[in-house]
């Protein structure tokens, strides 16, 4: 099971976002990935694992599009760097921040709980009641019903101190 440590925005090394038990699993799917065993994932490394998972047809400019999300060669690092980012599953801060301005327009920093709750209710992603509850037992919430949405964004991105204890 893929467990990741809390708080792994804090720190730089990539390492450190995973246990032990972790970065080993991680360290032999790149071995079986790195066919020719140079320590780094290039095309022809997918193409062949592919064949070997029975997908003999994948194209080239989909194989690229992986590698591309390295930024550079695939070593071990980036793979580590790349999964970190994939199952940390959050966009930059600065992201979810941009989604909330619509909903604030005066940039106080909060959004109305009870409006809120409505348009993720009645909007797009339709949430159910229970959604929107969930979703708002971790939102730092004032005495009058506004959500502190930057505060809400530095949770999402960074983790709660209080999970964590």
């Amino acid at each position: 099971m893929l467990r990741q440590r809390g708080n792994q925005k804090s720190c730089s090394n990539v390492f450190s976002m995973f246990e032990q038990s972790q970065i080993q699993e991680f360290k032999e799917a790149f071995g079986c990935i790195d066919q020719d065993r140079d320590g780094v994932i290039k095309k022809q490394d997918l193409k062949e694992t592919y064949a070997q998972l029975g997908k003999l047809n994948i194209k080239d400019e989909e194989l690229e599009e992986m590698l591309n999300e390295g930024k550079g060669p695939i070593n071990f690092t980036v793979f580590l760097t790349l999964f970190g980012e994939k199952l940390n599953g959050t966009d930059p801060e600065d992201t979810i921040l941009a989604a909330f301005k619509p909903f604030d327009p005066n940039g106080t920093g909060f959004v109305n709980k009870d409006e809120f709750k409505r348009l993720l209710m009645n909007q797009a992603d339709k949430f159910t009641a229970e959604e929107v509850e969930q979703a708002f037992t971790l939102a730092p919430i004032d005495p009058i019903g506004n959500i502190d949405y930057k505060q809400l964004c530095y949770i999402i991105t960074h983790g709660d101190e209080k999970e964590e204890s």
